[in-house]
């Protein structure tokens, strides 16, 4: 834990964390299946240990101590489980239902979370947690996500005035910077693979809450594109197919 930080810093990123999970809990409550809507407090108990055990993890400083282990620590228990269980919903049957019964607009709607999370990383950045280039002022731009996300929910996916294109282009450029900043985040860490910014190293990851940014904020983030993006080509086929049979 870093005890030098101002508490506003520490409670915005908190109030945050629990944002993107009631966010995420409010997605799967929309639901178009009732079986889907079922498993949401099952879901909001599961991410709640998920924290929980981060938290534990971070607080004994498991992930801070011998950052030369390789794969580094928070790649090996939080980063990776979080992208495997996303690799396992995709490619189940149930899994696919599972995201299939997901209301797009609002896995949109929740990307306005990655607002507060570049000023909480600015804030850090200025007292040293992380380098300036994980922040709107070097190469983070992720921000952009965050400002244009009520838009394209109620503009393209509400009330459906933004063609499906625009919107699909909107989640892979989005895709993107979300990738970017993960690179870089991770580049830049103490660790063999570091990078960058050995001067001011990203040591904010490693310690809490930060640490729930890797491993719970940003898997939400992108298994929210992965849906989205995946909804967006089914209608697309859909409407293929629907103008073949009115053209046959």
């Amino acid at each position: 834990m870093i005890y030098n930080l101002p508490a506003y810093i520490f409670l915005t990123f908190g109030l945050t964390t629990l944002t993107t999970l009631f966010l995420f809990i409010w997605t799967i409550r929309s639901s178009c299946s009732k079986r889907t809507r079922k498993k949401s407090l099952l879901i909001f108990f599961g991410l709640t240990i998920w924290l929980t055990f981060q938290a534990v993890l971070t607080l004994n400083d498991i992930y801070k101590t011998n950052t030369n282990s390789l794969p580094p620590k928070i790649m090996l228990t939080g980063i990776l489980p979080a992208i495997l269980v996303i690799i396992l919903l995709f490619a189940t049957k149930k899994g696919r239902r599972f995201i299939d019964s997901l209301p797009p607009k609002n896995l949109t709607y929740l990307n306005v979370v990655r607002i507060p999370v570049e000023i909480v990383l600015y804030w850090l950045f200025l007292s040293k947690a992380v380098p300036e280039l994980m922040t709107f002022e070097g190469r983070n731009f992720d921000i952009l996500a965050g400002i244009t996300a009520p838009f394209i929910a109620y503009f393209g996916l509400t009330k459906q005035k933004i063609n499906n294109n625009v919107v699909l282009i909107w989640n892979i450029i989005c895709l993107g910077l979300l990738a970017n900043i993960v690179v870089n985040a991770l580049l830049s860490a103490p660790s063999p693979i570091q990078k960058f910014a050995f001067e001011q190293p990203n040591i904010a990851i490693l310690n809490f809450p930060f640490s729930w940014l890797p491993t719970f904020i940003v898997p939400i983030v992108l298994f929210g594109h992965l849906t989205s993006i995946r909804h967006l080509l089914k209608q697309g086929e859909n409407g293929q197919i629907n103008e073949k049979k009115s053209n046959g």
